[in-house]
This record gives structure tokens, C-alpha cells and sequence, in this order.
């Protein structure tokens, strides 16, 4: 059965659902949980913009992001900790998020990926993308969808 689920969250409406939801599922399997953030990368400067000048903007960028993740993923550990879930946390920096979710979710040994769906529907996905599907798609590793 699965050991190490993998779990992806972004501190959004549906993270406290995904975090509960992993949690009372790795309860019942016995299996650990590795969360996951996954932060934008720095926006790309602008010709108007002098090279110091971004370089600023670009490490705040990384310590808001960072300290973002940390904040998700603290309260994610309280929460596995508190129901006798064994958790790590990880984050990452990057714009192609479904590449990241994959990759995290391999490197990390995990057998299982559990995601939340918006549920949008075709043209919300037409709209705004669809990470799950596109997870779905790439990932050689067995995906759980909750709605």
C-alpha cells in the first residue's frame, strides 16, 4: 500500500481541505506525508529597470515566497503532528509548477500524489489551467483527485 504521500498545497482556500483530507487518509494507511509549496520564480527585469534595482526586488521577492512556504507548511506539520502523522516539508521556486509537484514528488521517494481540484469545469480550466490534469498527465506516479 502507499507510504509516503505526496502533498501539494499553495495556502489557499482548498489547502486546509487537502491538509485534513492527506492527513485522515495517511492516518488510516499508516504512511507519512511530504508537503510540498511551490513559490513563483523572480518576475524577469525590465529595460527600465537598473540591474541593482532588481536584484533588490528580487531577493525580497525570495524571502516573501520563502517565508510564505514556511508558513504553509509550518501550519501543515501542526496539523499531521497533531494526528500522529510523521511530515516533512518541502518547498521550491519555480514557474512551471506541474514540473515541480512531479519532480518533488519522485526525488522525494513518495508512491502516491493527493491533490484537491477546483472542480471549474471546462471553461474554468480553459480559463485558468488545470495543475491536477496536467499532474495527471506527466507523472508516472498514481494520483489521487479530491473534490
Amino acid at each position: 500500500m502507499y507510504r509516503n504521500l505526496f502533498v501539494p498545497v499553495d495556502g489557499g482556500a482548498l489547502s486546509e481541505r487537502a491538509m485534513q483530507a492527506s492527513i485522515d487518509f495517511a492516518r488510516q494507511l499508516g504512511a507519512a506525508i511530504t508537503g510540498f509549496v511551490v513559490e513563483p520564480d523572480s518576475p524577469m527585469p525590465t529595460d527600465a529597470m537598473p540591474m541593482q534595482s532588481y536584484a533588490l526586488a528580487a531577493r525580497r521577492h525570495v524571502e516573501r515566497t520563502d517565508e510564505h512556504a514556511r508558513a504553509v507548511l509550518t501550519r501543515f506539520e501542526q496539523k499531521a503532528n497533531e494526528a500522529g502523522v510523521v511530515f516533512t516539508g518541502l518547498h521550491a521556486h519555480s514557474d512551471g509548477v506541474d514540473r515541480a509537484i512531479i519532480e518533488q514528488a519522485e526525488n522525494s521517494g513518495c508512491d502516491l500524489i493527493v491533490m484537491l481540484t477546483h472542480g471549474r469545469g471546462v471553461l474554468g480550466e480553459l480559463l485558468f489551467g488545470s495543475h491536477t490534469k496536467n499532474v495527471l498527465s506527466r507523472s508516472k506516479l498514481p494520483l489521487l483527485v479530491l473534490r
